[in-house]
């Protein structure tokens, strides 16, 4: 793992691809504000606007950019506009609705009419299609009823429908809700494409048909009334014919199936996933590389041998703890199909890959960069302690990389909501990693994952397995019996020696929460920014005020 060919290579990677991505927003930004300059656009004049404007791109994934029309420049101030409304809890969700032509051959020339930010390629059309915006001339003309909608169907080989652009806070179930919600009114989802930033909040695009044209104003009206549900999880049931709320039934939209039986598990229909590649193989299961609704996901399928009720039991409690959390450092949750034999969870693709395949091409890692993970992963399992889970297989290979570099916890397979007790007594986890409360078969709670982080943060310094000369159940004798513990290099940092021997100590109780250990991360950090900044902080840390006052490294 040391050696320096390898070690810049899986880091030059990364970089080239960082790169590539910012250029591609790069580019696009660029094209879009001289469009906008061009076009004389109010806003584009405003002091601060190209600040702002970049600032809409950045927090947007690579992919915004790759399908944004530099054309229609100005739908990227609709984007901008309406998640800003999306902060205010007062405008949340802020939607859009427009009339849009899709051209059903590619063929047509100079009778295109503007084109949209968005491209779609409808999977059952052999032939792309373009969805394009209706020119004024043309909305008039649509009004007056000059000409009818079969008539432009017939001379430029093209189908009338909306697009509707929905902004809201980024959660778990908003994909599904959002889907089904459109099916409730009527609608036919022909594309859509979903967006993340990096702040939680989402921005997702539908085209769809089903509704009439000429009825834009009463479609905006009705999911005025609708779209508001997904804000409101009270008001977040499927409602019968009659107004009563209907329990056990199922809605089919676009052949994926929610149920609405109050486990608000959802199935998802496989033949809505596109299966790409395979990108691992675990002892129960494969992980692909897909798509679902031209959005890349993670496609975990649990194989059909090992299915045994003991498989299906943890696949259930996996699917039941991933929807439950929402947080920017821990894996989001897409979907899942429930019904044996096919068992597949469904998650966002993390397209930086593991840690632990990372830490294998380029070794030991940067402080900084070391830093900005732990302080990441910190984030997520302060978050998960929160809402009472217990991961229970914290380390490096279940660290997953998104395109921006930021770090999320993954692999919930073993994860489990703490009792009420606050105990747990099940061995569970990776030998290397596992607390000696957990491998004795002694109570354990949170603390457990707080002396995995500890192991992981020396794995993530040195670039190392733990314990690699012993075999796990060597190590795991030697952590209970002898005290074992990772030795760590002379020259780490003094702060970083601390909260590791902090983080596994024997005795959970002399452990730290993940609050304190991301207090202790992030004044590290600052500390290589500025010496000054953590001086506020000294007498307040219960781990590390030795280190705080320059003193060094306690003898023992």
């Amino acid at each position: 793992m040391g050696d320096t060919e390898s070690c810049s290579s899986r880091a030059a990677d990364f970089s080239l691809t960082q790169n590539r991505q910012h250029k591609q927003k790069v580019h696009t930004y660029n094209e879009v504000l001289h469009r906008l300059m061009d076009l004389n656009v109010a806003e584009s004049t405003i002091p601060g606007f190209e600040d702002e404007l970049w600032a809409h791109f950045y927090r947007l994934p690579a992919g915004y950019a790759l399908d944004v029309n530099a054309e229609r420049a100005q739908d990227v101030l609709m984007h901008k506009k309406l998640l800003q409304l999306a902060h205010d809890p007062a405008t949340r969700p802020a939607f859009e609705v427009r009339p849009v032509l899709v051209h059903l051959a590619s063929d047509l020339g100079a009778q295109r009419i503007v084109e949209t930010p968005w491209s779609y390629a409808r999977k059952q059309s052999i032939q792309p299609q373009q969805a394009f915006d209706l020119s004024p001339d043309l909305r008039l003309a649509f009004e007056a009823n000059q000409f009818s909608i079969q008539k432009l169907d017939h001379t430029m080989n093209s189908r009338p429908m909306h697009e509707i652009t929905i902004s809201t806070n980024d959660k778990p179930k908003l994909f599904c809700q959002l889907t089904s919600l459109l099916s409730e009114v009527g609608l036919n989802i022909q594309e859509a494409h979903a967006f993340s930033t990096i702040d939680g909040y989402s921005l997702d695009v539908f085209l769809v048909d089903g509704w009439a044209l000429e009825e834009t104003e009463q479609l905006k009206v009705t999911l005025a009334k609708k779209i508001p549900r997904i804000e409101h999880p009270r008001l977040n049931q499927f409602i019968s014919p009659a107004g009563q709320p209907e329990t056990g039934m199922k809605l089919i939209f676009n052949h994926a199936e929610i149920c609405n039986d109050g486990s608000e598990v959802r199935d998802l229909d496989l033949r809505l996933l596109k299966f790409e590649k395979k990108i691992a193989t675990g002892s129960y299961s494969d992980l692909y590389k897909g798509t679902f609704y031209n959005q890349d996901v993670a496609i975990k399928v649990f194989r059909t041998e090992h299915l045994n009720e003991t498989i299906q039991r943890e696949f259930a409690q996996e699917v039941d703890i991933m929807r439950k959390v929402q947080h920017k450092n821990v894996v989001k949750f897409i979907g899942a199909s429930t019904k044996p034999p096919s068992l597949c969870i469904i998650t966002e693709f993390m397209s930086g890959g593991s840690l632990y395949d990372f830490l294998k091409q380029s070794g030991v890692l940067p402080l900084q960069f070391l830093l900005r993970v732990a302080i990441d992963v910190s984030n997520g399992m302060n978050y998960l302690h929160q809402n009472n889970i217990i991961h229970r297989d914290l380390k490096a290979a279940n660290l997953l990389m998104d395109e921006n570099g930021v770090v999320k916890v993954s692999d919930f397979g073993v994860a489990r909501v703490q009792p009420e007790s606050g105990v747990m007594t099940a061995e569970t986890g990776t030998y290397r990693w596992m607390a000696p409360e957990v491998i004795e078969h002694r109570p354990y709670d949170q603390k457990a994952d707080v002396f995995s982080f500890g192991i992981m943060l020396w794995e993530l310094l040195t670039g190392k397995l733990p314990y690699e000369n012993l075999t796990p159940l060597q190590a795991a004798v030697g952590v209970v019996h002898k005290g074992l513990r990772p030795t760590i290099h002379e020259h780490t940092d003094p702060i970083l020696v601390e909260l590791m021997e902090s983080c596994w100590q024997k005795e959970p109780s002399l452990r730290p929460p993940f609050s304190e250990i991301l207090e202790i991360l992030q004044c590290i950090s600052n500390r290589i920014s500025d010496p000054r900044v953590c001086k506020q902080k000294e007498k307040a840390s219960p781990i590390i005020p030795a280190f705080m006052h320059g003193r060094g490294p306690s003898t023992k």
